[in-house]
């Protein structure tokens, strides 16, 4: 059953984007913080990806969402999580999120895809039509979550809590001139600790105030690394 909620309510701004490291030739990052990523911007003749920079760590909770803009079309536009083992092009149109037993990822066509099988998940997108995917990686339980426009489409995998390797956020496409943009992320508090120096941090909001404030040089570190973030 479909439902609407607010996911992570009680979390803190995030701050990853995408690897320029880590993608396909066939990816274009730009954008403030290199947050927007176009696929094959001439012509397309194969798949292409791109990972995020930033581990998604077990015992934590995210949430971000990807804006696609208006191009929704082709064999398969894919949003999900991998490891580093995944691959970032293919010169052919395949799911390559969720090829093989490193990717689970759902496709444009409402299916879920992971070691190279798929199943049902939802409608598939409307083409040529804006749209907003969420995605909630529950490192605690050890699922995957998505959401459509802000509903909420229900548990998609379960089981990543068990994987031995890194994951990060991953988007593709097949289809020539389309985008994928980084919109909201959020996470969970780590500790007591990172709670109070996210809210020192807020209330700061320049690393010249922080310079001027009375405290440990280890703490003052500790917090300037989120506020770099």
């Amino acid at each position: 059953m479909l439902s609407t909620e607010i996911p992570l309510l009680d979390s803190c701004d995030d701050d990853w984007t995408w690897n320029v490291r880590e993608k396909s030739h066939e990816v274009k990052l730009s954008g403030e913080k290199k947050r927007t990523a176009q696929f094959h911007p001439n012509w397309s003749n194969g798949t292409a990806a791109v990972r995020g920079n930033k581990v998604l760590q077990n015992g934590a909770r995210y949430y971000w969402e990807i804006v696609i803009p208006s191009r929704v079309f082709g064999t398969s536009m894919m949003l999900g999580v991998a490891t580093k083992k995944a691959r970032l092009h293919i010169d052919a149109f395949v799911n390559i999120i969720g090829e093989d037993d490193q990717g689970w990822g759902l496709s444009h066509r409402g299916l879920l895809w992971h070691d190279g099988k798929s199943r049902k998940y939802t409608k598939p997108f409307k083409e040529n039509e804006s749209t907003k995917i969420g995605i909630m990686f529950d490192g605690i339980k050890g699922t995957l979550t998505y959401y459509k426009d802000g509903v909420s489409l229900g548990e998609a995998f379960t089981g990543l809590n068990h994987v031995k390797e890194d994951l990060y956020p991953m988007v593709a496409s097949t289809a020539a001139r389309t985008e994928m943009r980084i919109g909201v992320r959020k996470r969970s508090y780590s500790c007591l600790q990172d709670r109070c120096r996210v809210l020192i941090a807020k209330r700061l909001r320049t690393r010249r105030c922080l310079d001027v404030i009375l405290l440990p040089k280890q703490l003052k570190s500790y917090v300037a690394d989120y506020m770099q973030t």
